[in-house]
């Protein structure tokens, strides 16, 4: 059923787009897709579905970091290392946003809208945050410092993805503004760049 409401929703618009339609795509009744949810909760469905696959699909093994400082025999991942890993975490989230333009605005109207609960805001921010975390750890943070910095990265990028969706900067903008915050904050943990 949403696969069939995304392939209607990208292929004729989202607002054009009937539940009736959506019900007859997948073979099934408008009620089947009523119980599931009216239009924008299949679209939010449907984003946090995409966003959370990406995050069961990584491997997270990492370690988390360390209580105290930096252990003495343990090498820190260097700045531009530290950067471009930071970068592969939330670049797919981005271009995915980039795929539809039109939907991905639908999308950030629904949120800002603030009818529906998105997993974004809950366990996929949670999930997010703390491979943003793992990474930063791995540099020259501290344990507490990883963690502020994985925080203020996460809200720099939903910022950039919800300007980005709304159409008001360009996807390569984002992603190159995103950089350059990631970069700031990697250069402000006190460790050499």
């Amino acid at each position: 059923m949403l696969a069939a409401a995304e392939r209607l929703f990208r292929t004729q618009g989202f607002r054009v787009t009937t539940i009736r339609q959506i019900a007859a795509d997948a073979g099934v009744s408008t009620g089947t897709v009523m119980a599931v949810g009216e239009k924008d909760a299949l679209l939010v469905a449907i984003f946090d579905g995409w966003i959370a696959s990406v995050h069961r699909g990584r491997d997270t093994g990492h370690d988390t970091g360390h209580d105290t400082g930096h252990d003495a025999d343990r090498t820190s991942l260097p700045a531009t290392a530290t950067v471009g890993e930071v970068m592969d975490l939330v670049e797919p989230f981005i271009r995915y946003f980039a795929l539809d333009a039109e939907l991905s605005r639908e999308y950030a109207a629904v949120i800002v809208r603030g009818n529906h609960e998105s997993a974004i805001f809950q366990n996929l921010a949670l999930a997010l945050i703390a491979e943003l975390e793992a990474v930063l750890s791995r540099s020259a943070f501290t344990r507490a410092d990883a963690r502020r910095g994985a925080r203020a990265v996460y809200f720099a990028y939903l910022g950039l993805l919800m300007t980005a969706a709304n159409g008001a900067i360009e996807t390569q903008d984002a992603i190159d503004e995103l950089r350059q915050v990631v970069g700031f904050v990697v250069s402000h943990s006190g460790g050499e760049e």
